[in-house]
């Protein structure tokens, strides 16, 4: 009875800890990475280096530079070098993120930039909305006034013939956010490198659109403009522009040569190129059904992700920031990067059953993304707040219903996930005691019978 508990655990561990990346193999990968000698100096970490000229230009500024008198001035100079010195030793003694190209460097000083933001935030929060609003002159004087009213949904007509441009409609939609929506998708499918998780995504903002449309003016747009021209055109092809560029780096062989091996400058120049390219590649396959642990998971990354859009264009809305100034565009692009580390950390998080601590990258943003959530309900709590449309909140609830219904029929009545542990006790227990009796059995037979056995047991069990 002891081996047959002993088989019975080994194959409980062996179906647990199945998953969908061959974890072991990407250490072990991981563990033969060696420097050859040809890019040491941009390796190392030259934390003495570093620390002298940090200290010469401290110096600098306290003995040879002339004191200015503008407290403002000051201030501002201030805050801004202490950032930066926090950037400066983040980069060179915070611990390596699971990317390593185009330098780990640049993805430490992503992680200390969402440090820096968090902290901005979290500032903010204690603010009053006009305190806030007038500290976006800081970065811009141009900023702390309202935003001209635009009439997004008014006139939906592709075709217009009562004006002197029947086709200005669909002109007036094509501007600088069609590529920037493209390509934004490209990105976000690079980062989720999922096709069904990018489609359930797009399809639900446009549905939140539809929702909160009483709320942000923004949301307001013509069905074509929603469903044609976002969902189809610019969602659709980006995410497949995304899935090809996916396939592409899936199937890419990676094997690298160091820099002062190879002979020709073409081919140096070649691989430097390639320095900004993966190192590796790591597919998600999120398999949110195996279990209701991961289904709850990937709801809850689901939810993350489409709050984070949600943010954005509340943010703008409450501290008057216009959707073409460098704070948005900026914003957005620190969440592409931390973003891609951010999902590789859940993904792993989720996936690899040595993987017990919830990622660095990913702890600050959803820190990040629940702190813009507060700071837009104390901000506006009145537009925040505004009751949904009856038709609206039927709707929710009865998506809500359908999902709840789904879950308890694929959890607790279907039971067909790989990690349903009463499931897996029942078969097992079924095996193991088939297993018993037959090699009880073949105990008793003579030699020449219990050969014939075998072979007749292994034919059946193939």
């Amino acid at each position: 009875m002891a081996a047959v508990d002993e088989n019975k655990k080994s194959a409980y561990h062996r179906l647990h800890s199945a998953t969908a990346y061959d974890w072991e193999a990407d250490r072990n990968r991981r563990k033969d990475i060696t420097d050859d000698g040809t890019m040491t100096f941009f390796w190392r970490a030259h934390t003495i280096t570093v620390l002298v000229i940090f200290s010469c230009i401290l110096v600098y500024v306290a003995i040879f530079e002339v004191p200015s008198s503008d407290i403002d001035y000051n201030m501002k100079r201030g805050i801004t070098a202490a950032v930066l010195a926090f950037l400066l030793f983040g980069v060179i003694q915070t611990p390596d993120g699971p990317f390593k190209r185009p330098h780990p460097a640049f993805w430490r000083l992503i992680l200390c930039l969402s440090i820096v933001y968090e902290l901005a935030l979290v500032y903010l929060l204690f603010q009053s909305v006009h305190s806030a609003r007038l500290l976006m002159k800081h970065f811009d004087a141009s900023l702390g006034k309202p935003l001209p009213e635009k009439d997004y949904g008014g006139n939906c007509f592709i075709y217009d013939p009562n004006a002197t441009d029947p086709w200005h409609n669909l002109w007036d939609k094509l501007d600088l956010f069609v590529p920037v929506h493209f390509f934004g998708w490209w990105g976000k499918t690079l980062v989720l490198r999922d096709w069904w998780l990018c489609m359930v995504l797009s399809i639900m903002f446009e549905v939140l659109e539809y929702t909160l449309e009483h709320q942000l003016p923004n949301f307001s747009e013509c069905w074509w403009d929603h469903w044609i021209m976002d969902a189809l055109v610019c969602n659709s092809g980006g995410i497949y522009l995304g899935m090809k560029t996916l396939n592409y780096l899936s199937m890419k062989p990676y094997h690298w040569r160091g820099m002062w091996n190879i002979p020709t400058y073409r081919e140096k120049i070649k691989r430097l190129a390639l320095q900004f390219t993966p190192y590796s590649w790591t597919d998600f396959n999120w398999q949110p059904t195996s279990s209701m642990r991961r289904w709850i998971a990937m709801l809850l990354v689901i939810a993350m992700f489409l709050l984070a859009e949600l943010n954005t264009f509340y943010l703008k809305f409450v501290l008057w920031l216009p959707p073409e100034h460098y704070l948005c565009s900026g914003r957005l692009a620190f969440f592409v990067f931390s973003g891609a580390v951010s999902m590789r950390e859940t993904f792993q998080y989720l996936d690899d059953p040595n993987c017990k601590k919830f990622g660095r990258q990913s702890w600050l943003l959803a820190a990040i993304i629940i702190t813009e959530l507060l700071i837009i309900a104390k901000f506006d709590w009145e537009t925040v707040t505004k009751p949904l449309p009856p038709s609206i909140t039927i709707f929710w609830l009865c998506g809500f219903l359908l999902l709840c219904v789904y879950t308890v029929w694929k959890f607790y009545i279907k039971k067909d996930v790989k990690n349903d542990i009463e499931l897996l006790e029942e078969k097992q227990d079924s095996q193991l005691e088939y297993d018993s009796a037959e090699a009880e059995r073949l105990k008793n037979y003579p030699k020449n019978v219990k050969s014939s056995a075998r072979s007749r047991f292994k034919t059946e069990n193939r």
